[in-house]
């Protein structure tokens, strides 16, 4: 008789058990937000994917100013909070390339923090396959390349350069090339630079602080925090050819490795509001 009684609040046990899984199980929270944060980006996919095609009509990059108002939220859901430095390093007219290092998907909400107007990116050609998230950046303009075939790479960067000068628009790239959470920046590809060179528009870096005051994957550990975004002034390309890509990678490299060291020593360990 008694089960009979507890029965109707079996379907309610999950909802009992989460605060308390939440509070005392870092592993969990941290599958858990993982695994919301993948899920309400597919969502959010889901329900921009009418939104740019009825915008735009399909393929735009004025659609990634839909995308980056839709996403800008989702940072209050995770715990994170941004400390932009260096806003007027962005008003910069006409096209622009924007480097920035590469931790891990979180990059995505920075990124949209500080997205300009008329801005895109180039991503793996991998993304595209995942579902509502590889459809919309599609829409959004995004450049794929194939990372494996550098004869691609090189062609998708001349092709994107032409882009950028035809339509004034600007590109994000991730020099390193992939995600990095070693505590340091990995060595460049060249790929951005002649990318740069090609369109003779200018970089500006953007540097993300250090996510290991609250985000460790292999220790499975994601609390709130507080992300550092240091935009560096532009580095101007103009009158460079092929033969300086080199020493503009270098320059670019060392100014974002000092920055990013700057910022391991000045991150904010409170996820109070911050006033700018």
């Amino acid at each position: 008789m008694d089960a009979l009684w507890t029965a109707p609040l079996l379907p309610l046990l999950p909802l009992l058990l989460l605060p308390l899984l939440m509070w005392t199980s870092s592993t969990f929270v941290f599958y858990f937000k993982k695994c919301f944060y993948v899920a309400w980006m597919m969502c959010l996919a889901l329900l921009a994917i009418p939104l740019c095609v009825l915008k735009s009509g399909g393929r735009d990059v004025e659609n990634m100013r839909l995308i980056r108002s839709l996403v800008r939220h989702v940072k209050y859901f995770l715990g994170l909070r941004f400390d932009v430095s260096g806003w007027e390093h962005l008003q910069t007219e006409g096209p622009y390339v924007i480097i920035s290092n590469h931790q891990s998907s979180l990059d995505v909400l920075g990124l949209m923090e500080v997205l300009p107007d008329r801005c895109t990116m180039i991503a793996k050609k991998e993304l595209i396959y995942a579902g509502t998230v590889g459809l919309v950046c599609w829409l959004g303009g995004i450049v794929f390349i194939n990372r494996k075939k550098t004869s691609d790479a090189k062609s998708v960067m001349v092709e994107a350069a032409k882009t950028m000068l035809d339509d004034q628009i600007r590109l994000w790239v991730f020099p390193e090339g992939t995600r990095n959470q070693k505590g340091d920046l990995l060595p460049f590809k060249k790929g951005a630079f002649h990318l740069a060179v090609a369109a003779q528009a200018p970089i500006i870096p953007i540097v993300f602080s250090s996510y290991s005051n609250f985000y460790l994957r292999k220790e499975k550990q994601f609390n709130s925090g507080t992300i550092r975004l240091k935009i560096l002034p532009k580095i101007d390309t103009k009158g460079m050819t092929s033969d300086d890509v080199g020493a503009l990678l270098d320059t670019s490299f060392n100014a974002m490795l000092t920055a990013f060291r700057d910022t391991a020593d000045s991150v904010p360990q409170s996820n109070g509001i911050l006033h700018h």
